[in-house]
């Protein structure tokens, strides 16, 4: 068992919670918070930008990363989202096994 947390924003709550149904509908994720909007600013294209941005936490496991990166490529509005996969070292042993549970994949 291999937990992971992959870390994304989108531009808007309905983009964010239609990731977060699929997700979890084909069990490559055990739990996707949701978070309040923040404001981002990055360089894109030579220019600084402000945007306001919806956090997205996934927790999954590595086994599913790719399809997890796959689904938010495939149902994100922009060019380059971002994906970061942060290997989650230690927990709650018994959160981190309903993290297994929950991303088991049927035959």
């Amino acid at each position: 068992m291999e937990p992971i947390l992959v870390i994304t924003h989108f531009p808007d709550k309905k983009g964010a919670v239609a990731v977060a149904r699929a997700l979890i509908d084909q069990h490559v994720a055990a739990c996707v918070n949701i978070l309040s909007p923040c404001t981002s600013m990055y360089r894109w294209q030579g220019k600084i930008e402000s945007s306001d941005e919806i956090p997205v936490l996934i927790k999954t496991q590595r086994q599913h990363y790719e399809r997890v990166e796959q689904l938010i490529k495939m149902m994100h509005s922009y060019e380059l989202p971002e994906v970061i996969m942060v290997p989650i070292m230690g927990g709650l042993p018994a959160y981190l096994q309903w993290i297994a549970a929950e991303t088991q994949l049927s035959d």
